[in-house]
């Protein structure tokens, strides 16, 4: 039997894998050939729910998964009969719901425990996932951020916060009274918001000016806000009422006063007199530094040139704007950088407590409200919307795992990390689209006013606040990653740890935490109006940490309290440091001794490297053994030709082979390959030219083992050039080692031809070609069969006649048993041992025939093991 160029055949276990999945087949004959219609619908389903989980068929099955999967449907003829039999193929939706279901396959909604395979896999393949949309995270992240944001922001804040006062040196951050706001106002309020000349004294241009340092464009125009309380706002005391007759009380929303002032009483309606609620200035709450201030006021802008600006600064101070019941001022503008397209929101706040005095405050506000202006930006915008999708698919990931799962679903810290990031991630996505259509909406307004008060203060807060969001879902994304590398046992000695000494911690937290809000509450008491770090409990306990990690001023503490304060010091480091401290790292130190030992008597449930390390080891393994194939083909080659005549005939070539190890199609299919003349003869030219091409290939093999130990010294894949490589010297044996490599080139070139050919009359050599492979295989594998079948057959037949001629001997020995003479002992003897035949040849009678499928060992085994009572019969006798 003969087979084409580069054909491959069925093995045994492949045929023995497929009949495991696919069950019995009602259909085949005796002979081992199916009959037309024999891939049952039981088979198919059996074929698509080992597809379903997860298995590989054309990787478990070799070749086989090219009868039944993808394709034309191809048919297999039964010798003497002109029928086929049609290799049923997956119908087109049931392979989009596959791979639909594919898409969203995890560890939690399949059962990866039975099959370790598809544990690894799936494990694997949510790993790169994963990866992939953590990458599209930080590439979006970071695509909007740049070092930029910090130097415009320093800009600004030296410009109106460190420019010291024109008749003295204090600046801003050293204000501490209400002369020194008027001189920040006169001075580097207005030299900062106003450069209308160059630096040598030449004007600028009208177009140049409304820009700060001649690069930053003021958007609209300053604005100044005050908030103030009323005379009676509070209560003074009956001892102090004829001496003191208005009380200015801390401001507070309640004690707010909206009544007009100034000249606002004789009729000026100027809005620096007239209260503005929050709603009618569009404004929002501020947190300062000693309560929070309403988003109303007392407003004024400043205008567009310096002049008219210092003119409405003159005519506050000299009308006494800022008076006892002050309690904020508030600078607010805007500025954009089209160099880098950045916004600052600036915020600049005087705060004047009820103490007297006055409390510098401010916020600078660096962000990116126009996102998408050149070609970074919209790579940026394009990984967005990856990112949008990549939401989707994990919230339909949750979706199905909760409905596997349900209420256990929660349980897990991971599952909940899971939520809680989709959860972010979708507010991110609301917020971003509602930021893109409220800035234009703000700027085409400003275009439209120029003279009116930029204000992008809130969305300068929310941006903010959108960015702390973003960083917060980097930070929990990066922290996931653990649940996809927890198979590691090292992995898992964080969360091990933390799980152990959980107990044990939180009974340390609460001794931990009344020893120090007991030491908290002492220092707020005695050094609260005294040392600024403890002006405040809050304050308080962050300087008690701080304390702990050596940053401290015990010298502040002494001078405090010259007595208390250094008790208090010594005593709290004792304590604190000393003592709590190293019972804490002496938990943590303890577990995690535990956990290292737990973890080293443990197995992980899979290395990463080493089923790396599995696969190249089986794909060096494949080469070798091709390689060994060659050597063996090229020693018979020259040992086979035993008479020396330079003519090798088949039954030498297939002698020599077979002593080798070779199955017999394999013998047939090389031998075939070089006998052109078809003789069944190999002549010296046919014995070069199989020579040759054995050459070739093993110089073949040898490359790509070296290529394939290179790529494993430097941890890279294998390249294309080796793989193909593999392929062709696959097919160029024809073993059934190969076929694997050779459905690959099948499905490659059905592939090519786009499913062509489905009813056609004319076939394409392509399609010609891959279809007498397949018959061939199959050919040669139920040639396979049936020889194996007659092999037993013979066996079975030796044996019934062993045992057929052991009867016979052992009748034969019962009947000169009885013919001897009785005696007394004899006859004892001969009654026993005529007993023990009797019962051993109705033993043999009642055996049931021999088992199918004996082996050759199996064989020798009863026919030692029945002829041990014949000999020791004979001996006894």
């Amino acid at each position: 039997m003969s087979s084409p160029k580069g054909s491959s055949f069925l093995t045994m276990a492949d045929e023995m894998e497929m009949d495991k999945i696919a069950g019995p087949d009602p259909t085949r004959t005796k002979s081992g050939l199916t009959k037309r219609g024999g891939n049952t619908q039981k088979q198919k389903d059996a074929w698509s729910k080992s597809h379903d989980a997860g298995g590989d068929l054309e990787s478990s099955f070799g070749s086989t998964a090219n009868f039944n999967l993808g394709g034309p449907e191809v048919e297999t003829r039964t010798p003497g009969k002109g029928t086929v039999a049609t290799m049923g193929s997956t119908s087109c939706g049931s392979k989009v719901g596959r791979a639909i279901r594919g898409l969203w396959r995890t560890r939690l909604t399949e059962d990866t425990n039975a099959d370790r395979e598809l544990y690894v896999k799936t494990t694997i393949r949510e790993l790169v996932i994963y990866s992939v949309f953590l990458a599209i995270l930080c590439i979006m992240t970071y695509g909007m951020t740049s070092t930029s944001m910090y130097y415009f922001t320093k800009v600004m804040m030296d410009l109106f916060l460190d420019t010291p006062f024109n008749d003295t040196k204090n600046n801003f951050k050293g204000l501490t009274n209400t002369m020194d706001f008027w001189r920040f106002a006169q001075g580097p309020m207005l030299d900062g918001l106003y450069w209308e000349e160059w630096y040598n004294g030449e004007a600028l241009d009208n177009e140049d000016l409304g820009y700060i340092y001649y690069e930053n464009k003021l958007l609209g125009v300053p604005r100044l806000r005050l908030l103030k309380v009323g005379p009676d706002s509070c209560s003074v005391h009956q001892d102090f009422e004829n001496e003191i007759s208005e009380c200015y009380d801390s401001y507070s929303e309640g004690s707010e006063y909206q009544d007009a002032f100034g000249p606002g009483l004789t009729g000026d309606n100027d809005t620096a007199w007239v209260y503005n609620t929050e709603a009618e200035l569009d404004g929002s709450t501020h947190w300062g530094l000693i309560t929070w201030y309403g988003g109303g006021g007392y407003v004024r802008t400043l205008g567009k040139t310096r002049d008219e600006a210092e003119g409405v600064v003159d005519y506050l101070k000299e009308n006494l704007w800022v008076d006892r019941g002050t309690r904020a001022v508030f600078l607010d503008f805007t500025v954009y950088n089209a160099n880098i397209n950045l916004f600052c929101v600036v915020k600049i706040v005087t705060e004047f407590p009820a103490t007297g005095g006055a409390i510098p405050h401010y916020q600078f506000w660096t962000v990116k409200l126009l996102r998408y202006v050149d070609t970074r930006d919209y790579f940026v915008l394009a990984c967005e919307f990856v990112f949008c999708m990549f939401i989707a698919y994990y919230i339909v990931e949750e979706i199905l795992e909760i409905r596997v799962h349900r209420f256990s679903y929660l349980k897990s810290v991971w599952n909940c990390l899971d939520i809680l990031i989709i959860m972010l991630a979708l507010i991110g996505i609301a917020f971003s689209i509602f930021r893109t259509m409220e800035v234009n909406d703000k700027i085409q307004d400003l275009v439209d006013n120029t003279d009116k008060f930029a204000d992008f203060e809130f969305l300068g807060f929310w941006e903010t606040q959108f960015n702390s969001m973003l960083a917060a879902i980097i930070f929990f994304s990066w922290v996931k990653l653990f649940k996809y590398i927890s198979f590691n046992k090292t992995m898992t000695q964080l969360s091990s740890t933390l799980a152990r000494c959980a107990k044990d911690i939180m009974g340390f937290l609460i001794m931990f935490a009344i020893i120090f809000l007991a030491y908290a509450q002492f220092a707020y008491l005695v050094f609260g109006t005294m040392v600024k770090d403890f002006s405040t409990f809050g304050s308080c306990i962050f300087t008690l940490f701080r304390i702990i990690l050596g940053d401290f001023d015990f010298y502040a503490l002494e001078a405090a309290n010259r007595v208390l304060g250094p008790t208090f010091f010594i005593t709290y480091v004792f304590f604190v440091f000393f003592v709590l401290l190293n019972m804490f790292l002496a938990i943590i130190n303890d577990t995690y001794s535990e956990v290292k030992s737990d973890i080293a008597r443990q197995k992980n449930e899979f290395e990463i490297a080493d089923y790396f390390k599995r696969g190249y080891n089986k794909v060096m393994n494949k080469l070798n053994f091709r390689k060994d194939k060659i050597i063996d083909l090229q020693k018979a080659l020259k040992n086979a030709d035993i008479n020396q005549d330079k003519r090798l005939d088949f039954d030498e070539w297939r002698q020599e082979l077979k002593r080798r190890g070779h199955a017999e199609a394999e013998i047939e299919a090389v031998f075939a390959k070089y006998d052109v003349d078809g003789d069944r003869v190999l002549d010296e030219d046919e014995q070069k030219r199989m020579h040759a091409d054995l050459e070739g290939q093993k110089e073949e093999l040898n490359n790509e083992l070296e290529e394939v130990e290179k790529a494993q010294k430097t941890n890279r894949p294998v390249s294309g050039r080796a793989r193909s490589a593999r392929s062709h010297s696959a097919g160029s044996h024809g073993n059934s080692s190969n076929s694997s490599s050779d459905d690959e080139n099948d499905s490659a070139t059905q592939s090519q031809r786009g499913g062509s050919g489905g009813g056609g009359t004319n076939i394409a050599h392509e399609e010609f070609t891959v279809l007498t492979r397949r018959v061939d295989r199959m050919e040669h594998s139920i040639g396979s069969i049936v020889s194996k079948i007659d092999a037993v057959l013979i066996k079975l037949e030796a044996m019934e006649k062993a045992r057929l001629k052991r009867r016979e001997t052992m009748s034969k020995l019962l009947d000169s048993i009885s013919e001897s003479e009785a005696g007394s002992d004899e006859a004892v003897k001969r009654a026993q041992m005529e007993k023990l035949v009797r019962e051993e040849l109705e033993r043999w009678e009642a055996d049931s025939p021999a088992p199918r499928t004996p082996s050759a060992r199996s064989g020798r085994n009863v026919t030692s093991s029945m002829a041990e009572p014949e000999s020791m019969q004979m001996s006894n006798v």
